[in-house]
């Protein structure tokens, strides 16, 4: 007996002692380990995709460096004292769309991107990405559940404002996500279905008036999605090479750098958008399936983050945020294996290039505050 009472101050002092180095940090282990093996795997796949390029690697590891401080960063920051700033970043975000419009920089048919005078150029929309979420969780965290139709409708404006500006650049594969974003906020702020089944009637109605706004090399996209085979060495020619890759590496693959579509260049965005058909075709449906995995236990977790927030609007922003990762990879893995159009949406964390990487990686940041907000609660209600 007295042994145990000398035990019990040694224990009551071990759980008094301070977090650990992990939880000042506010790091999530389980979701930054998925993380980086989808990071390392991508590596893998994109030495490959670019014609076993190591300048390519070399850039994208130095773009992943920026992303992860970025995350770091990211995760030290309290969101609920970030909120009162957000407006002024939703504000800043869509003068800079509009600024696109009058005097951006053009490419490939595109103007989507802003010059900094003796520096490089940038894209606006990306900043949307984060900002709209943001925005929607913030005016609905303040009103009351279910949100009342006047609220649900200025929340729907706010979602529709840059996704306007950003489809007129054009760019719908950036839009697309950015109206989902807000979208999923709407949804988990309370909407009621009545709303849901009204709103899926407008977009069904609305569809016409659509096909007959929309440019036509996007109608182009429509068209062959239906039917590839008409062009087949023009349109076609995308979707008809990526299935062909897709299907020849069966279960196991050919072989890293043995794919034959993308060495001999039959299959194009090879280290980009059409990314997953080389894994496909080097490491067959198991190279495939482990990705998913991956991409799945990342979702998972942010949707465990999503369920334990204790309040409102950190519940909206990580269920929204672990969605839109989701939407990242429907539409790339659709438009890859010939089931959406192609719309330029990179596959997460693995296609080549900084800017969405960086996104990401500050929407993973943001999950990692949030979960940390509810664990340094936690532990002071222990102390």
């Amino acid at each position: 007996m007295a042994d145990f009472q000398r035990s019990v101050p040694d224990t009551v002092k071990f759980l008094r002692r301070g977090p650990s180095i992990l939880a000042r940090s506010r790091i999530d282990l389980w979701l930054l380990f998925p993380v980086l093996c989808i990071m390392a795997l991508g590596l893998v796949v994109l030495y490959s995709g670019a014609g076993a390029s190591q300048e390519a690697v070399d850039k994208q590891l130095l773009r992943y460096g920026v992303a992860m401080l970025g995350m770091l960063i990211m995760a030290q920051i309290n969101l609920r004292e970030l909120e009162r700033f957000v407006p002024v970043l939703y504000v800043i975000g869509i003068l800079l769309l509009v600024g696109v419009l009058l005097f951006g920089v053009g490419a490939k048919g595109a103007q989507r991107w802003l010059q900094i005078p003796g520096g490089p150029r940038f894209q606006p929309s990306e900043l949307l990405k984060l900002a709209v979420p943001l925005t929607v969780a913030w005016y609905l965290a303040g009103k009351p559940r279910p949100p009342s139709l006047l609220h649900t409708l200025v929340a729907f404006a706010l979602v529709m404002v840059p996704v306007l500006l950003i489809a007129k650049q054009p760019d719908l594969g950036t839009s697309v996500l950015i109206g989902a974003s807000g979208i999923f906020v709407i949804f988990f702020g309370g909407l009621l279905w009545r709303y849901v089944v009204l709103a899926i009637v407008a977009a069904a109605a609305a569809m016409p008036a659509l096909w007959m706004v929309m440019h036509d090399y996007q109608k182009q996209r429509v068209m062959t999605l239906l039917n590839p085979e008409s062009d087949p060495l023009g349109a076609g020619w995308n979707i008809i090479q990526s299935k062909i890759a897709i299907g020849s590496g069966g279960l196991t693959g050919k072989g890293w750098l043995q794919g034959t579509q993308s060495h001999l260049d039959f299959l194009p965005e090879t280290h980009t958008d059409f990314i997953i058909a080389v894994l496909a075709e080097e490491f067959g449906l198991l190279g495939v399936l482990l990705l998913m995995f991956l991409y799945a236990f990342v979702l998972i977790r942010g949707l465990i983050i999503a369920g334990k927030a204790k309040d409102p609007f950190s519940r909206m922003l990580a269920a929204s945020l672990t969605l839109t990762f989701f939407v990242y990879l429907v539409v790339n893995i659709g438009m890859v294996s010939g089931l959406l159009p192609v719309v330029g949406v990179p596959l997460p964390l693995v296609s080549y290039g900084g800017t969405s990487a960086v996104t990401l990686m500050l929407s993973i940041g943001m999950l990692m505050s949030i979960r940390a907000q509810r664990t340094s609660r936690r532990l002071r209600k222990v102390r």
